[in-house]
């Protein structure tokens, strides 16, 4: 459990990180730029909702598995 919590932690940073590194050295317009980074965001945002997503279908699958008599 502790294993995906720091990757995930460690995505977020990386992807963080990345996408400000890349604003600064891009030679692009203001116009642009935000455009990119509203295309960082959204992207970004989205895929932790699906890890988030396959998580906790993990986890309730985990839940039901253990409420579940023993045959």
């Amino acid at each position: 459990m502790k294993k995906i919590g720091n990757f995930i932690l460690g995505a977020m940073l990386g992807g963080i990180l990345g996408a400000s590194v890349a604003m600064l050295i891009a030679p692009s317009s203001g116009k642009k730029l935000r455009e990119l980074a509203q295309g960082t965001i959204q992207k970004f945002f989205s895929e932790i909702e699906l890890a988030a997503s396959e998580k906790r279908k993990e986890l309730e699958d985990d839940l039901t598995r253990l409420r579940s008599p023993e045959a």
